[in-house]
């Protein structure tokens, strides 16, 4: 019998690689600077999902003991105040915690995932209300019914335990781990990235010579996702023609987003992203110390909306 050849270091680093691009999702949002974010697990929206529902109920059945105390309840008082209850509590945490923390719930903050537009926009209300809607009609109310929660038919339950099946199944077969309600509403759950800004490209303790001077103005355009996707260019050491005019594109684009207004040629474009990041990177740290985390480039407008 023939055994099957070793497969090389380089053909394991190679599936390795195939296995990851699985995984991520590339953003091109109107500034043309592409942003990459690692697609949620299954397991973790899971998890999220789980860590709310406990947080949710938790307040439900501490709400439906407090009613108990007061007046008696009978079962089928109680079967339609918890149903009312579990409503009128689940929309507004969801939507409310969404809007408020750029696509986080109390869940999706321990996991460490978040909700963003498909479309490299900001997340906005609109997106978040659909999502949150559909999830009653996708998943909370079928369970209900499968339950025997505001119905005890036995055809009910068996055509919602086929449908919340189809419906789990749809972000495994997503291109995108999207489900129904992401679908319609334009959105993407993905992790939030760990960033590590390493002294191999920038040292904040040593200024850099002959570099661009950026003004606290035009560092108040991007958070922490843009100085990560600028990460990723900046430790591309390519020196290709193909690499030079994508260095020139992203500098121009940055230029014009952040009203950078003096002129640059493009042999200056790796100097100019160099600079533009080591001065990002300083104004984001200086910031946090005073409890103002930039997350990405949408803050501005999120503070506008919440003003």
């Amino acid at each position: 019998m023939s055994r099957k050849p070793k497969k090389s270091a380089s053909e394991y680093a190679q599936a390795h690689r195939r296995r990851e691009q699985k995984y991520i999702l590339s953003i091109t949002p109107p500034e043309g600077v592409p942003i990459s974010f690692t697609r949620a697990g299954i397991g973790t929206r899971i998890g999220a999902q789980l860590l709310d529902l406990t947080i949710t109920y938790g307040g439900l059945i501490a709400l439906i003991l407090l009613f108990s105390t007061v007046i008696a309840i009978g079962y089928e008082t109680g079967e339609a105040l918890f149903a009312l209850l579990a409503f009128l509590i689940r929309i507004p945490y969801y939507i409310l915690t969404e809007l408020v923390w750029n696509g986080q719930t109390l869940g999706k903050k321990i996991t460490k995932v978040r909700v963003i537009s498909a479309n490299g926009r900001r997340l906005d209300p609109h997106q978040v209300v659909v999502r949150n809607l559909l999830k009653e009609a996708e998943v909370f109310t079928p369970i209900m019914l499968l339950f025997g929660i505001m119905s005890s038919s036995g055809w009910v339950q068996t055509i919602m335990a086929v449908w919340l099946m189809i419906v789990l199944a749809i972000p495994i077969f997503s291109k995108q781990s999207q489900r129904l309600g992401d679908m319609i509403a334009g959105t993407c759950v993905v992790e939030v990235p760990k960033i590590k800004q390493s002294r191999e490209i920038t040292d904040a303790g040593k200024p850099l010579a002959d570099t661009f001077v950026f003004e606290t103005n035009h560092l108040d355009h991007y958070g922490r996702f843009e100085l990560q996707s600028l990460e990723g260019i900046l430790r591309d050491a390519s020196t290709s023609r193909v690499a030079h005019e994508r260095d020139v594109e992203v500098a121009r684009t940055i230029a014009k987003k952040i009203g950078y207004t003096d002129r640059f040629s493009s042999a200056d474009a790796r100097k100019f992203l160099s600079s533009f990041y080591n001065a990002q990177r300083a104004h984001l740290e200086a910031r946090q110390m005073f409890g103002d985390r930039r997350e990405d480039k949408t803050h501005r407008a999120r503070e506008t909306d919440h003003s």
